[in-house]
């Protein structure tokens, strides 16, 4: 096992990775810009080291900055938490010729399904289902346009580099699809450096389910259950859920089987998700993996009793799963609800600022993982998330509850957050049966507004 570990990361996935250390025994070194100075994962890490300017392109972007940091204070391993350089190839290879571990896959995993087409035809070629599409990147928008219509619309554009939403555009019609193809390249290339961008047909009112896969060098690969993600606003995740209302014993046994596979395809080492979108009539398919933990890990640790984030760092050191053979229990229902630092009476417009006043909800099955307190100066720089709010309950209908009066008494005075705007979703008709797709947010604010 390392004796020292920096993490390469902020916020609350840092101090997640502290508090995993702390319980294997592993000093911590963080990493901060100047705007995180006051930040809780430098004061709780056992060493810290300020790597530049407040904004990501000069601090947590700068793999030279944090392999100087790593070398300088004697680690031996690097975990890159979620976001940032945790899907960067060459950052993971840059930490093997630095002779430090990067707890995650291999650069050549990370590139296997980094790039979205390539994803795909691996995925296609291990038997997993696939969305209908083009067979790789598209360039020549005259191609581009005679593949649409062969796919049939509406379509989606989709960017092979990065997630989150960006270089995504749909077409609903042919005298569309010019300008959304020039606007998905474009985004594409200002948000990861590269322009390509490949095409699938867009399921009508799919869900998103994603399966928690762990693979360890010993060629051990199994999954340990799905999340719902399917409430999510321009593509990013406000609500993940445990197990999916959707899914009978045998889908959950197929899809289980098929996310498996797709990381058995690669020999995958790590922690990962397999994301499928799942339509009406039970049909699921593979849109893409994601090579690190996820953010909602949590709701997958509510139901398995499971620490993912000591697994991670453990199979990185090189010692085999500890889950035992076989597929693993699950109990009770799960949800996790990410509260933003936005104001979604302005479009959730971002809402930076001072905290004056923070209180956190408690009792039986609740969990918060933040990094913010009450005098907190949330900085304009990064990702607007403060908090998860993890609930546990016997029953889906206890988790919900437990999760309204949750969100009921969480207190953030001084900014702008989604709270009462999550609080609202739980006494949605539609969520309460969980009868959820990737559109609901829309028909919601239909329904409220």
């Amino acid at each position: 096992m390392f004796r020292k570990l920096l993490i390469a990361n902020r916020g609350e996935i840092a101090l997640r990775i502290v508090r995993a250390c702390r319980e294997l025994d592993i000093a911590t070194v963080a990493v901060y810009s100047e705007a995180d100075q006051e930040a809780l994962h430098v004061r709780f890490a056992d060493e810290a080291v300020c790597i530049g300017a407040p904004r990501a392109a000069q601090s947590y972007l700068k793999a030279a900055r944090i392999i100087a940091a790593a070398e300088i204070t004697g680690a031996e391993a690097v975990h890159p938490g979620y976001g940032f350089l945790a899907e960067n190839a060459e950052f993971a290879e840059i930490c093997r010729s630095s002779d430090l571990v990067f707890v995650g896959p291999t650069p050549d995993q990370i590139r296997a399904m980094g790039d979205k087409a390539v994803a795909r035809e691996t995925m296609r070629a291990a038997g997993v289902p696939v969305v209908p599409g083009s067979g790789g990147t598209v360039s020549d928008e005259a191609e581009a346009l005679k593949l649409a219509g062969e796919i049939g619309y509406p379509v989606m554009i989709k960017a092979t580099a990065g997630g989150g939403g960006k270089g995504m555009r749909i077409a609903g019609y042919e005298g569309s699809f010019p300008r959304h193809f020039a606007g998905a390249r474009a985004e594409a290339e200002a948000a990861f450096g590269d322009g390509g961008v490949y095409l699938e047909r867009c399921l009508e009112r799919p869900r998103h389910v994603e399966f928690q896969v762990f693979g360890d060098v010993h060629g051990r690969v199994l999954h340990l259950g799905e999340r719902d993600c399917s409430i999510q606003r321009r593509h990013q995740k406000l609500v993940e859920e445990s197990p999916s209302p959707a899914l009978t014993p045998e889908l959950r046994r197929r899809m289980g089987e098929a996310a498996v596979r797709a990381a058995e395809a690669i020999g995958y080492v790590g922690a990962g998700t397999v994301e499928f979108l799942l339509d009406a009539s039970g049909e699921f398919y593979f849109i893409e993996m994601n090579t690190r933990i996820q953010v909602e890990h949590p709701v997958t640790e509510a139901t398995t009793g499971l620490d993912l984030v000591k697994e991670q760092i453990r199979v990185a050191a090189g010692e085999p799963l500890s889950f035992p053979p076989g597929e693993q229990a699950h109990h009770g229902h799960a949800i996790e609800f990410r509260i933003n630092a936005e104001d979604p009476a302005r479009d959730f417009a971002p809402s930076p600022g001072l905290i004056t006043t923070f209180h956190q909800p408690g009792g039986p099955g609740v969990r918060v993982d933040t990094h913010v307190y009450s005098g907190y100066r949330v900085p304009p720089f990064y990702d607007s998330l403060i908090a998860k709010l993890v609930v546990w309950g016997n029953s889906r209908r206890e988790a919900v509850v437990r999760g309204r009066e949750a969100l009921e008494s969480f207190v953030v005075e001084g900014i702008s957050t989604t709270i009462g705007y999550l609080a609202r979703i739980t006494r949605d008709e539609g969520f309460l049966g969980g009868d959820v797709d990737t559109s609901f947010v829309e028909a919601f604010q239909d329904r409220s507004s």
